[in-house]
């Protein structure tokens, strides 16, 4: 999975501007995937290049022209042979798991700071994409609602496990 086939998935539901685009990793995506405007905004010029999308100026009003990129059949075609294709394996990073690893060489002061920072992050993560999938309802397809809840379960394995280790004596 790379980000030109999540681009591709977007544009197959509706036209977009990189804005949009950019909202909608921030809004679907953002526990398990993620793209700047650094990445999007190249991303997108070399998918106009490869005919994979259309880009249409769009006038605003008090605003500056947007670009709206359109899907086109080739742009189709390549998104349903991404999904057609064997799933790749996972890639996971986590900066906090790295840290935790050579916690030994640590104070333990500073090892709980990184277990209490990352706990608050995951509530506050957990209370998003609940809120998130609260907010949407019905408007998501059961698979994606699938998405969201394995999500929400490995946020909340996640939660327990640092509370556990919080509250057990050292």
């Amino acid at each position: 999975m790379n980000t030109q086939h999540v681009i591709l998935g977007i544009l197959h539901n509706q036209p977009c501007s990189g804005y949009e685009i950019k909202q909608y990793f921030e809004q679907y995506f953002s526990f398990f995937f993620d793209a700047s405007f650094g990445t999007i905004y190249p991303t997108l010029a070399k998918m106009e290049k490869s005919g994979l999308l259309t880009k249409e100026s769009v006038r605003q009003e008090g605003k500056p022209d947007k670009n709206v990129y359109t899907l086109t059949p080739e742009g189709s075609t390549e998104f349903s042979t991404y999904l057609m294709s064997p799933l790749e394996a996972e890639v996971f990073r986590s900066d906090f798991l790295m840290r935790l690893y050579f916690g030994e060489l640590a104070d333990e002061d500073t090892v709980t700071g990184w277990i209490r920072a990352e706990l608050n992050r995951k509530e506050l993560l957990y209370a998003e994409l609940q809120r998130q999938m609260k907010q949407l309802g019905e408007q998501i397809s059961p698979s994606q609602r699938l998405c969201m809840q394995v999500g929400l379960v490995q946020y909340e394995a996640t939660i327990q496990l640092l509370k556990q280790q919080l509250s057990t004596p050292q």
